[in-house]
């Protein structure tokens, strides 16, 4: 596990986490094989995301001055909802993710939240079982949609006797 300082966000740290909303998106668009997602400058959604939670809704981590993740948390009456949890490519792996969720848990049960829930995407498999693992094992909402373009799904989980594709 690497050892990581994880605070408060700041001003100071935009640029790096622009960065890491580009690397979020690119993996993004490797699991659904899409080009497109997030558009040409896929950063920009990282300042729409901060003018909407608000810096004290999001935390750093810090690895030898260089931020290496990004996590936040969405506000919702009696519930919070973790978004995003961002690592560096190059520091997946080592414990920072852990680090970052664990700290926004005890953060929403510190503000006194009576759910904390996290929507990765269906195709993200790491990240289902990643969440499962910090403890998201209650099963909430699930999105289905149709895909009137014939893209490319991948056969998914079985939920209540039903196949589904991701």
């Amino acid at each position: 596990m690497v050892e990581v300082r994880i605070r408060q966000y700041m001003d100071s740290d935009r640029v790096q986490c622009r960065g890491l909303w580009r690397e979020l998106t690119e993996w993004h668009r490797k699991i659904y094989q899409e080009p497109t997602i997030g558009g040409e400058t896929p950063e920009d959604a990282f300042d729409e995301h901060l003018a909407k939670v608000g810096p004290n809704n999001l935390w750093v981590a810090v690895h030898q001055s260089k931020v290496v993740g990004l996590v936040g948390l969405i506000e919702k009456e009696n519930e919070v909802e973790v978004e995003p949890v961002i690592v560096s490519a190059a520091q997946r792996g080592k414990g920072i993710g852990q680090q970052l969720v664990t700290s926004v848990i005890a953060i929403a049960k510190q503000r006194g939240f009576r759910f904390l829930n996290v929507r990765p995407v269906a195709r993200n498999e790491g990240a289902l079982r990643f969440f499962y693992n910090q403890g998201f094992r209650i099963l909430g909402h699930i999105q289905l949609f149709i895909d009137f373009s014939g893209g490319s799904w991948k056969p998914g989980p079985v939920i209540f006797g039903q196949k589904y594709n991701h």
